[in-house]
């Protein structure tokens, strides 16, 4: 499993993160973490506004902080 973070390194992407980092460790899983900070690439995703996650190619949120509930859901599906 890829997990991209799109983002350009500010508070709230580090903070997301962070938060995704917490739940492939509790789910126990084996996944790439990835942090894109490259605009042509974030933009290449239709994404406005960061942050972002992006799990194996599927944008899952953008513009705001996901809960570490709403990341468990998408990498245990």
């Amino acid at each position: 499993m890829k997990i991209e973070i799109l983002g350009s390194g500010c508070a709230k992407c580090n903070k997301t993160k962070e938060i995704v980092e917490k739940a492939v460790d509790q789910a126990g899983i084996a996944a790439e973490i990835v942090k894109v900070q490259d605009m042509d690439s974030i933009l290449a995703y239709g994404v406005m506004i960061t942050p972002a996650v992006v799990v194996d190619g599927d944008v899952k949120i953008a513009g705001k902080v996901p809960s570490i509930e709403d990341v468990l859901k998408w990498i245990t599906k």
